[in-house]
């Protein structure tokens, strides 16, 4: 099966922008890793972080969002993006 030229530069475009997704995310993880360590932060204070990053994201991207975007898409993004951040760091929080 042959994809369309224009399609298949879309398909491209989707791979490169997630790719860079997962990089910054990676960055992110290690940063706020290293910022978490020895802070003797009990469950409920780490609860407290990701839901409040997750609302601060949502929040910002609200006030930014492209027209294409509906606000219960952007809460699913943003959601999505900090439950992979947290997972990341409590792994390597957990690891040390």
């Amino acid at each position: 099966m042959s994809i369309p030229p224009r399609l298949a530069d879309l398909v491209r475009k989707a791979r490169r922008l997630a790719a860079e997704r997962d990089r910054l995310i990676e960055a992110l993880a290690v940063e706020w890793a290293r910022a978490l360590q020895g802070q003797r932060l009990s469950r409920a204070d780490l609860d407290e972080l990701w839901a409040g990053l997750t609302e601060d994201s949502v929040r910002r991207a609200g006030q930014t969002r492209d027209a294409g975007w509906t606000a219960q898409a952007w809460r699913r993004e943003a959601q999505e993006v900090i439950a992979r951040l947290r997972e990341k760091v409590e792994a390597t929080l957990n690891e040390r």
